[in-house]
């Protein structure tokens, strides 16, 4: 069993170790926890001065009352230690029970709020939301990534597939390259175009194509003889393509793609 201070001493302990973090590199979002307790299997991101707290526990039974009262204590405990040591407060908190999403269901809206806002990564703004999806409109984990790729895109070509809300693309483009940015979803297409306006990149120089990667790379890209410098390649775990009866699956099929890039 643990108690309360426990949770709180190791958000104490996080939030101290990425002091370095945010002075070297100037982001109000961040990863502060990821399941280092394993009484709380949670992950922890903070964005500015809200949270998400995702649930990657084992699935608890309805009927099993014990581990449900245990697992409302701790979701309890946890909004305790942020509020308390991050200085959160308590509606700015949000529980999302994170799982593996097929096909379209990547794409579902959850809730309508259109409760958006920018956080700052850097030089590069980036829009979010916490509320209405699954994922906030970035991955944090990214960060190094696109870090990598705005050093290196001087005066280059880049595809950026299965983009999502494109802020791999921001980096391309900020760092001096003609960016092609390509999803199946409208709406992410759209959240894509709204980050790039927010960093004042001129969207004419690029592209946005709203396609099926996949299909794409099969009967538009060669066909066209485009070539790239740079590709950026990130697939979710599944993905929809009528080749393969509707569906794509990254651990199967990802050398048929990476031969298409070739």
């Amino acid at each position: 069993m643990t108690d309360i201070t426990t949770i709180i001493n190791r958000l104490k302990k996080n939030k101290k170790a990425r002091k370095p973090l945010l002075k070297t590199e100037t982001t109000n979002a961040y990863r502060l926890y990821e399941k280092d307790i394993p009484e709380y299997p949670y992950i922890i991101d903070i964005y500015n001065v809200q949270a998400i707290v995702y649930e990657k526990g084992i699935r608890i039974d309805d009927d099993d009352r014990e581990l449900l009262e245990l697992q409302a204590e701790h979701k309890e405990d946890i909004k305790t230690a942020l509020i308390e040591v991050m200085g959160l407060q308590e509606n700015n908190i949000i529980f999302k029970e994170r799982s593996k999403q097929k096909g379209k269901e990547q794409y579902t809206k959850n809730s309508r709020t259109n409760s958006f806002f920018n956080i700052k990564e850097n030089d590069m703004l980036f829009k979010v939301n916490l509320l209405d999806y699954i994922d906030s409109g970035i991955f944090l984990d990214h960060r190094p990534l696109r870090k990598i790729i705005k050093s290196s895109s001087q005066s280059k070509k880049v595809l950026n597939l299965f983009a999502y809300t494109g802020s791999l693309s921001v980096a391309a483009a900020l760092g001096g390259a003609l960016v092609t940015t390509i999803d199946m979803s409208k709406t992410y297409l759209e959240w894509a175009i709204d980050n790039f306006e927010l960093n004042k990149i001129n969207i004419d120089k690029h592209h946005f194509i709203q396609a099926d990667a996949i299909q794409y790379l099969e009967n538009d890209l060669g066909s066209n003889g485009e070539k790239y410098d740079i590709i950026i390649l990130d697939p979710p775990s599944f993905s929809n393509s009528k080749r393969m009866d509707d569906f794509f699956e990254i651990q199967r099929d990802h050398q048929n793609l990476i031969n298409l890039l070739m």
